[in-house]
């Protein structure tokens, strides 16, 4: 990986729609130079896929099966500790039920994992903790709200 490798993934982190004729002329390539490039970074596993970060409006009680309702909910971070003999791949597969969360990180330290969650309210929240304790093997947690979005780069 060269230095315009590295741009044009800095490019696509910042806006991974933008054509490959405008990812050209902020690097300095053709479109087919690029896109050529794009292909191999993805075919080395160095871009392993694209897609939609869903932000807090997008989460609510939508209708089972489609997308949730746009709203306005409470951004939040959880930080999780899993119950012994509870692995990390086990909470891996477990939180991809939980609609509300939107990424689940791997941490060291004292908890197993920093989540990213929004919800409604606050019984929505309750109701999230109580499922993660009884369904995907959580043994404590510890909740902080976001107060705003997050800062752009």
């Amino acid at each position: 990986m060269d230095p315009t490798d590295r741009e044009i993934l800095r490019e696509l982190t910042a806006d991974a729609r933008v054509t490959f004729r405008d990812l050209g002329a902020r690097v300095g390539l053709s479109a087919n130079a690029v896109a050529a490039r794009v292909r191999r970074l993805q075919h080395d596993g160095v871009i392993a896929r694209f897609t939609v970060e869903l932000g807090p409006g997008a989460v609510g009680q939508g209708p089972a099966g489609g997308l949730p309702n746009a709203g306005a909910g409470l951004e939040l971070y959880l930080d999780v500790r899993l119950k012994e003999g509870v692995t990390c791949d086990d909470f891996a597969r477990q939180q991809s039920d939980f609609r509300e969360i939107l990424d689940a990180v791997h941490l060291t330290g004292p908890y197993d994992f920093l989540v990213r969650a929004v919800v409604p309210d606050a019984a929505a929240l309750d109701h999230l903790v109580r499922r993660l304790k009884t369904e995907a093997g959580v043994a404590q947690t510890s909740t902080r709200l976001a107060m705003r979005p997050p800062a752009t780069r």
